[in-house]
């Protein structure tokens, strides 16, 4: 294996694991709000969205090869769904000791770089994601207007965006937007 190719393996089981404390919500629990710092220097909750009919709450980072992948399938997915109602929030659930190309300037840089039309927030203290139960990144939670989870899991079913075949969250808005219940409301990337 060559240090590129480490490298490389390094950097995708980064994007794949962080401590778990517990294992975090299921389809039809009630998500917890947060109260986190935005690039923008501003402090965003959920509650403060109070026109939204849902939130798509996606935990992302700036050095994952994969989180990179989805950046403008995001904010695609923000212009469709933000002004139907499901604003997208991306949290930041790593550790800038761990990460420091995750610290909180880089990511000003890179929201400012990619043009991010949603809340790209930084978990300090990793206090967020273990209580909803993100594992990877990116790894998304669909929640209805009372924070009910109504999805778990992927965006779509290919890193490669030109490769994409089912685009597994915007079934699942597109779902409740209808009245419906997602199904299947968890697929893995």
């Amino acid at each position: 294996m060559t240090f590129k190719h480490l490298t490389i393996a390094l950097m995708l089981l980064a994007c794949l694991s962080f401590t778990q404390k517990k294992k975090g919500l299921k389809v039809g629990d009630k998500a917890p709000d947060f109260a986190l710092i935005g690039t923008d220097d501003q402090t965003h909750s959920l509650k403060d969205f109070k026109d939204a009919k849902g939130y798509v709450v996606v935990f992302t980072c700036n050095h994952c090869p994969f989180s990179v992948a989805y950046e403008d399938r995001l904010i695609a997915l923000d212009n469709k769904y933000k002004s139907k109602g499901y604003p997208v929030f991306a949290i930041n659930p790593n550790n800038p000791k761990s990460y420091p190309s995750d610290d909180f300037a880089n990511m000003k840089i890179r929201a400012n770089e990619k043009g991010f039309t949603f809340p790209y927030l930084m978990d300090k203290g990793q206090k967020i994601y273990p209580k909803y139960g993100a594992t990877r990144t990116p790894h998304v939670f669909l929640l209805d207007k009372k924070r009910v989870v109504k999805y778990i899991g992927a965006i779509d079913n290919n890193t490669k965006a030109a490769e994409v075949t089912e685009k597994y969250l915007e079934k699942a808005i597109d779902a409740l937007i209808a009245g419906n219940t997602p199904n299947p409301s968890f697929r893995k990337r």
